[in-house]
């Protein structure tokens, strides 16, 4: 009897939009098998978003927010007007999403009403998207409740952690301890995992180990 063939690794397609004055990255997480999706952080041009979704044939069933910075929520209005899906945000950056019509003011920039979360992000969760599971890691420092999404060898890192760079501290609720914390957290997922920032171009977490100083010691976050 011949043996049997290895199981097929599942993989995530991971389709990118990069939207608004802050150039942020709006994320499909696609479940290649069953179309199944997720919207990670829909942060401005909602019309554009909802035409570049549409256009990727998939079944929207969630938007993940990994954190509630006015870059990172302000399309969320018309991503649920056109897929009536569940809102996941980690409860500790409630504040924050009620501070972003303020904080966009700040910048001069127009920043409409958002329908608020609906669903709470847990460290150690379990996400199932079609037929991928993904884990939740509750990331604090540039944000209270920032959050890492990854499984299947990816890992959706927001705000924490950029090719050669890290989040930012000195944002209201910003926190520089528990970003060293977190990064360290982050710094022990697999090598190969391929990080995907909320600003900037992917990278992997064995390229950010060596090359980026705030992981590979030769600088450290200031206030840390």
């Amino acid at each position: 009897m011949s043996p049997a063939a290895p199981a097929t690794a599942l993989v995530p397609e991971i389709l990118v939009q990069t939207v608004g004055a802050f150039q942020e990255n709006c994320y499909l997480v696609v479940d290649p098998t069953t179309r199944a999706a997720a919207v990670v952080d829909p942060g401005a041009e909602g019309a554009r978003l909802v035409d570049w979704i549409a256009a990727a044939d998939v079944r929207v069933e969630a938007i993940w927010l990994t954190h509630a910075h006015l870059d990172h929520v302000g399309a969320i209005a018309e991503v649920v007007a056109r897929w009536d899906v569940p809102i996941h945000l980690h409860p500790d950056d409630l504040p924050v999403f009620g501070h972003a019509p303020r904080a966009a003011a700040m910048y001069g920039l127009r920043f409409d009403p958002q329908p608020a979360p609906t669903a709470a992000f847990a460290d150690g969760e379990r996400l199932t998207l079609g037929a991928l599971t993904f884990d939740v890691m509750h990331a604090p420092g540039h944000a209270p409740g920032h959050v890492v999404i990854h499984g299947h060898g990816v890992a959706i890192v927001g705000d924490c952690l950029f090719r050669g760079s890290i989040g930012r501290t000195d944002l209201p609720l910003s926190d520089p301890r528990a970003l060293a914390r977190s990064l360290e957290r982050i710094a022990a997922l697999p090598a190969s995992t391929v990080a995907y920032p909320g600003h900037g171009p992917e990278t992997t977490i064995g390229r950010e180990r060596a090359e980026n100083p705030f992981l590979n010691g030769a600088a450290r976050v200031v206030g840390a």
